[in-house]
């Protein structure tokens, strides 16, 4: 009876080499993916401290040009609001092409100005216009104040690079190298640009897809500042609009990431459980 008893009784199997080969495999997917996870939110963790540091820059006094040249790290110091006096110069600007504000599409008007007091010039974004669609070589009338002006800016980084394919007309050599720095382009860098041809005219070679600082000095001769730019803030004037977009830092994407990485992670365990475990203890109870 004692056998009989004992033979009617579930043996356990012992582990198999399969066995441990999917629970090592399953223990280093498990412990990658939760190191992905960890990894996206540190980088969110980062965005938002840049975030926080850009918030704070923009609160702090505009400082003048003394204080902007004493600047011994400018990437520490950008989105900081400056104060300066100078001249324009209208003859050297540009209009980039491709840029959005308010969802439309139209030009970043950029103009080099020599600052009071220094043999430097500096490029500053100065505002918004839009397109004309029915002319695009039909640049929009833009006011330049001529003699001693003051405007309110902050540092910024270089135009944004749009996406183009060869070298655009009118463009000097180099022109499409990247040379942002600091914090990410704005949203409006990440639209995918049209890579029309540039159109002919002489009102062409003011219309330009990218904007490289160096190779523009080289071209222009001007004794331009290359590891930045200046982005003319206020209320709308001279036929420009100044309602910048806001660095698009992505902290909502690594979000997205980390939660993908935790999933996965938490998907892999399931069904290793369910599997490895569950599953053929049900099986051996049924047998």
């Amino acid at each position: 009876m004692r056998e009989i008893e004992l033979s009617g009784k579930p043996t356990r199997r012992p582990r198999g080499l399969r066995f441990w080969i999917v629970t090592l495999v399953t223990l280093a997917m498990v412990a990658l993916t939760v190191s992905l996870g960890r990894w996206q939110l540190s980088r969110a963790a980062q965005k938002e401290a840049l975030a926080a540091r850009i918030e704070a820059q923009q609160t702090h006094p505009p400082i003048d040009l003394a204080g902007l040249q004493s600047i011994e790290n400018i990437g520490s110091e950008m989105h900081r609001r400056v104060t300066l006096r100078g001249l324009w110069l209208p003859t050297q600007t540009v209009y980039l092409d491709n840029r959005q504000m308010h969802g439309r599409p139209g030009f970043y008007v950029l103009t080099p100005i020599a600052l009071e007091g220094t043999e430097r010039t500096y490029m500053v974004q100065r505002g918004w216009v839009p397109r004309n669609f029915m002319d695009r070589t039909q640049l929009p009338a833009v006011e330049t104040p001529p003699g001693l002006v003051e405007i309110t800016a902050r540092i910024a980084p270089p135009p944004a690079q749009l996406m183009q394919l060869g070298k655009e007309e009118g463009a000097p050599a180099g022109a499409g190298a990247a040379a942002a720095q600091g914090a990410e382009p704005p949203s409006a860098a990440a639209t995918p640009a049209a890579t029309e041809p540039a159109p002919a005219g002489p009102q062409a070679l003011r219309i330009r897809q990218n904007l490289d600082l160096h190779a523009f000095r080289v071209e222009t001769g001007l004794p331009l500042r290359e590891d930045f730019s200046l982005q003319q803030v206020g209320p709308a004037s001279e036929g420009l609009d100044r309602e910048w977009p806001q660095p698009a830092l992505g902290i909502e994407k690594h979000y997205g990431y980390a939660f993908q990485w935790f999933g996965l992670a938490t998907l892999v365990t399931v069904l290793y459980v369910w599997f490895q475990l569950i599953a053929p203890r049900r099986r051996r109870h049924r047998g």
